[in-house]
C-alpha cells in the first residue's frame, strides 16, 4: 500500500496548536536564540497566511531568564526558577512580538495555571478569551504561569499543557516540536534505532524505549512527556505530529516527517480532561461499595453517606481522588467541603445534615459534573 505524499488530517486542519520546547528556542547556556525564533515564526506566519488559525504553546521563559540573571544552568529551587520565569517571560513575548510584526501579525500572551482550567467558570473564561483572540486575528502565545506555579515547574512540562490547550480550543491538530525528529524505537543516537513513522494505537508502542531527557539541558521534558501528550490528544480525537523544530514547515504542510499519532478516540467533556490529566489530588475520600457503584456505574454525585474515611488536608474546590476500600482509585473530583468539615458528615444523609446544620449542608461532597472516572 503506497504512502500518500501529504497527511490529510494535517492539510485539512483549520485550527492548529503548535508547541515548541525550550531547547528549540534557546542556547544551552540560556538566553533566546533570535535566529531560531525567527525561523519558527516564518513557518507559522506562512501557515497563517493560508487561513489556518494557530495557537502557539511556547516553553522557554525560564531558559530565557538564565543569562540575564547570570545563571549557568536551570535552577533547582522553586524561588529561583520563578524569578527566572518572571524575567524570561517578558523577553520571550517581546521576541515573538517583534518577530511576528515582520508579517503584520499581533500576538497575545496567555498564561495558564491548572487551577484556571479545572474550575468551571475559569475554564469557560479561558476558552472564550482564546477563541476571541483567534477571531480577532491575534495569535495567542500560551505558557504555564511559571512565576506562580509550583508543581508545574518541578514536575510538569508544556507538552501536556499543549495537548490540553488543543482540546480546550477545539483544535484539529497538535504539532509538537522538539530537538528530536520523531519517536524512535530506541535511543535516537544509536544507529540501530529507527524512527516510528506512525502510531495507530498503544500496541504500536509496546517494547519501545522512550527517553526521559532533552539533550540541550534547558527544558524539563523528554520523549516521555511528548508521548503522554500525544496519548491525551489522540484519545480526545486530535491527531498529533511529533518532529524536530527544524522540520516545522514540513510538519505543518502535511509532509511525511516525524511521527504521526492517529486519533484513537472522540472529543469528550472539555474541562474533565483537565481534571483527569492536569491536576494533582490534594487528598483522598474512601468510599463504601454502594458509593463506588453509584459513582462508577450509575454516574451519580458523591454524597457524605457513602464515605468511610477522609485523608489529606484539602480545602473546598481542591481535586481529590475517590478510592474504594482497597485503595484503588475510582475517580477524581473537585470537593465541596474542607477536609476538617467532612469527618462529622460521614455516613449521614444530606436531608439529615440539612435539618441539623442548615441548608448549606444539603449538597454533594463531589458533584457529578465535577467528577471524572479514572477506572472503568
Amino acid at each position: 500500500m503506497s504512502v500518500p505524499d501529504r497527511r490529510e488530517d494535517v492539510t485539512s486542519a483549520r485550527r492548529v496548536v503548535v508547541k515548541v520546547g525550550s531547547s528549540s528556542l534557546t542556547t544551552a547556556a540560556g538566553g533566546l536564540d533570535a535566529d531560531r525564533v525567527d525561523a519558527l515564526v516564518d513557518v507559522i506566519a506562512a501557515k497563517r497566511a493560508e487561513g489556518t488559525e494557530i495557537v502557539l504553546v511556547s516553553s522557554g521563559a525560564i531558559a530565557a531568564g538564565l543569562a540575564p540573571l547570570g545563571l549557568d544552568r536551570r535552577p533547582r529551587d522553586l524561588a529561583t526558577a520563578q524569578a527566572a520565569a518572571s524575567v524570561g517571560q517578558g523577553l520571550l513575548v517581546a521576541r515573538y512580538t517583534a518577530s511576528f510584526a515582520r508579517y503584520a501579525l499581533r500576538v497575545g500572551q496567555v498564561l495558564l495555571t491548572v487551577d484556571d482550567m479545572t474550575r468551571r467558570t475559569h475554564y469557560r473564561n479561558a476558552y472564550q478569551t482564546l477563541d476571541r483572540l483567534l477571531n480577532l486575528g491575534v495569535l495567542p502565545v500560551v505558557n504555564e504561569n511559571d512565576t506562580v506555579a509550583t508543581e508545574e515547574i518541578r514536575f510538569g512540562d508544556n507538552d501536556r499543557l499543549a495537548a490540553l490547550v488543543a482540546h480546550l480550543v477545539r483544535a484539529d491538530l497538535l504539532v509538537l516540536l522538539s530537538d528530536v525528529d520523531g519517536l524512535y524505537d530506541g535511543d535516537p543516537v544509536r544507529h540501530t534505532s529507527s524512527r516510528i513513522a506512525e502510531v495507530r494505537s498503544a500496541a504500536d508502542l509496546e517494547g519501545v524505549e522512550i527517553g526521559k531527557a532533552g539533550r540541550a539541558g534547558v527544558g524539563t521534558g523528554g520523549m516521555v512527556t511528548k508521548v503522554e501528550a500525544a496519548r491525551i490528544a489522540t484519545t480526545a480525537g486530535i491527531p498529533v505530529v511529533l518532529t524536530a523544530a527544524r522540520h516545522a514547515s514540513e510538519a505543518l504542510t502535511g509532509k511525511q516527517t516525524g511521527t504521526f499519532f492517529h486519533r484513537t478516540g472522540v472529543r469528550g467533556a472539555d474541562r474533565l480532561l483537565w481534571l483527569a490529566h492536569a491536576t494533582t489530588a490534594r487528598g483522598r475520600l474512601v468510599l463504601d461499595d454502594g458509593a463506588v457503584d453509584a459513582v462508577a456505574e450509575r454516574h451519580k454525585s458523591l454524597l457524605p453517606a457513602g464515605i468511610t474515611a477522609v485523608e489529606g488536608g484539602f480545602v473546598a474546590g481542591d481535586p481529590v481522588d475517590l478510592v474504594d476500600e482497597n485503595g484503588h482509585i475510582i475517580a477524581r473530583g473537585l470537593v465541596n467541603f474542607d477536609a476538617k468539615e467532612l469527618p462529622g458528615l460521614l455516613g449521614r444523609s444530606t436531608h439529615e445534615l440539612a435539618r441539623e446544620m442548615g441548608p448549606a449542608y444539603e449538597r454533594e461532597v463531589v458533584h457529578r459534573d465535577d467528577l471524572v472516572l479514572l477506572r472503568r
